[in-house]
């Protein structure tokens, strides 16, 4: 059978995974009656939620005879991790661009790489029906942006395609739309090069992805470079530090569509999982058992963000979830290193482990994942990992784009340049202006909820790992003291109605509420104890009734994001399933002092 593999790349929102819905849809519903839901690629119940994708994942279509293995990438550069490894596997990519935003940050972190791999692009102009769409433009942008990267001829000479994913159409011609995607599916055929296959050679497979079943076990992902394996065969499992395991092939899969197929013999080129080899890791070779030959292991970027995780000690621990002990966090997180290979996890207490990933939204993703599944943990604000070279310290930098009404513009550029950041680039665009930064990564903490407040919800920004630069100095990122509760109990609407000119409140009156914890922000730099558990002490002349007239201002509420991003360095994030909490690292206000 004859193979193509290719890669789909975007930033987030511009419409990869729906576009696969239109490719699944086209040759699944027709041919085999399937139904494909909306969104059929992102499962995870983040990536439903955020509109994101995650984890980078695999189908395949069948076009005239030849089977096309799809991926299905991540935009945003903190799932780094999982963009490098499954370039590996693709001789192609789609190059998929929105026809008014045109190409942005997180586009060109993985068209870098694409593009260093030697793969050949097709561009995807999406989207063509936006009332702003520029398709031409746009593609001249994208030529650009590949000519900077550094891309060769043949990569330069890209075939283009319109398209409106959402109907499922894409063609080559503007001024004649087709109603399908046929004219795509075409075009890889032609363009994207069928991979090398040789199945009289031994076999030979890079694991580039990892998967559990709760009746195979775990089970392999990669590509087959060369020769084929059997259902029960044997075969040598080579590892990183150069030893090696024999162990059995107990199912080989192929996919097709969202599902995988028993098969009793898996060959070159085609994307594949094998189950019943435990021990695997990403990035070792899988190699047949008389001739082993191991393929160069996958090199991922470092980590440039770090926090420290706990088992929750606060008065409220074990109230709400399974898992509390420093055992469970300990075993989950090296769960998690398995298969999540840009994240690092080292002990440094029985009870203390240091987490470190690709960005603050990498590592709140972990959190959200491991809270929904009954963990409690505390963990301290994100810190950037800095390296010595030649005898300077130097920090992560970003490339930070930003987005927003012109009237706006003038009070962002103040506030990023207050936080270190340098202007590279600033274009105006209508109404709006696009302005491009370099700025130190940990002046983006915290950023976020102040850029939307700033932009009254109508900014868009995106940013992406840039490299390491010496360190900028210090920062004030964060203006304001907290409150803190001084008692226990739960807090009640007259104290807070009290309070409210002392800061913005993070709380509901009847809060249950504990000495240390957070329970809003002070409206000066400095922390504040206050009392929210004092209630109005009712005689015969004070009417109980009197207290329904009190006006609460609603209080603020914090996502995981914001309360990573609001935290200083004497203060900790509490999750529990059901609660997201703040708190001091010293609960008790005198020894705090």
């Amino acid at each position: 059978m004859e193979y193509r593999n290719i890669a789909i790349i975007a930033h987030v929102d511009h419409g990869k995974t729906t576009l696969v819905d239109g490719l699944l849809k086209q040759t699944l519903e027709l041919k085999h009656g399937e139904e494909i839901a909306e969104r059929a690629m992102d499962s995870n119940d983040l990536e439903r939620e955020r509109g994101i994708t995650i984890l980078a994942k695999n189908t395949a279509v069948e076009y005239k005879g030849v089977k096309i293995n799809i991926v299905d990438t991540p935009g945003h550069a903190d799932f780094g991790g999982e963009v490098e490894r499954v370039l590996g596997m693709v001789d192609g990519c789609l190059v998929l661009v929105d026809a008014a935003e045109g190409p942005m940050p997180q586009t060109r972190f993985v068209l870098r790489k694409a593009l260093e791999l030697g793969l050949k692009p097709i561009v995807v102009v999406n989207k063509i029906d936006r009332q702003d769409a520029r398709p031409e433009e746009v593609v001249n942008l994208t030529f650009d942006l590949m000519a900077e990267l550094g891309a060769n001829d043949d990569q330069l000479d890209f075939p283009i395609l319109y398209a409106i994913a959402r109907e499922g159409k894409a063609f080559r011609d503007l001024n004649n739309p087709q109603e399908d995607m046929h004219e795509l599916f075409e075009l890889v055929l032609e363009k994207i090069p069928a991979p090398h296959v040789d199945l009289d050679a031994p076999f030979q497979m890079l694991v580039t992805n990892l998967d559990y079943s709760e009746y195979l076990g775990r089970i392999v992902l990669g590509r087959v470079n060369r020769g084929t394996v059997k259902k029960g065969e044997f075969v040598n499992l080579m590892h990183k530090d150069g030893t090696m395991t024999k162990v059995r092939i107990v199912q080989p899969f192929t996919h097709l569509g969202l599902k995988r197929i028993e098969a009793d013999e898996v060959g070159a080129g085609d994307i594949v999982a094998l189950a019943g080899i435990e021990d695997a890791q990403i990035g070792e070779t899988i190699a047949d058992l008389a001739d082993p030959e191991a393929l160069p292991i996958i090199t991922v970027d470092e980590p440039t963000v770090n926090m420290t995780f706990q088992p929750n000690t606060s008065p409220f621990a074990g109230k709400e979830g399974k898992y509390v002990t420093s055992r469970h966090l300990n075993d989950r997180l090296k769960k998690e290193v398995m298969t999540n290979v840009s994240l690092r996890v080292e002990e440094i207490r029985p009870d203390e482990f240091v987490v470190s990933g690709r960005g603050e939204l990498h590592l709140s993703i972990l959190l959200e994942t491991m809270r929904r599944e009954g963990y409690e943990i505390q963990v301290g604000s994100p810190r950037v990992i800095t390296r010595d070279i030649d005898g300077v310290k130097h920090e992560p930098f970003e490339h930070l784009v930003i987005d927003v009404p012109e009237q706006h513009s003038s009070s962002v550029i103040g506030v990023l340049s207050s936080r270190k950041g340098q202007m590279i680039n600033m274009e105006p665009q209508g109404s709006r202006v696009r302005v491009e930064f370099k700025i130190p990564s940990r002046a983006l903490f915290g950023f976020r909820t102040q850029f939307l407040s700033m932009t009254q919800g109508e900014g868009i920004m995106s940013h992406v790992f840039d490299g390491y630069a010496p360190w900028a100095g210090d920062l004030k990122v964060r203006q304001n003291g907290s409150l803190v509760s001084m008692e226990d109990g739960p807090a009640f609407a007259y104290s807070i109605f009290k309070l409210q000119d002392r800061g913005n409140f993070f709380i509901d009156p009847a809060t249950e509420v504990y000495v240390g914890m957070i329970v809003g922000e002070n409206s000066r730099e400095n922390d504040l104890n206050v009392n929210v558990c004092k209630n109005k002490k009712l005689t015969n002349v004070r009417s109980s009734g009197a207290d329904e007239a009190l006006s609460l201002i609603p209080p603020k509420r914090l996502t995981l994001e914001d309360a990573l991003e609001y935290i200083s360095e004497d203060e900790l994030v509490e999750l529990t399933p059901k609660s997201i909490r703040l708190r001091k690292k010293v609960l008790n206000p005198s020894l705090r002092k």
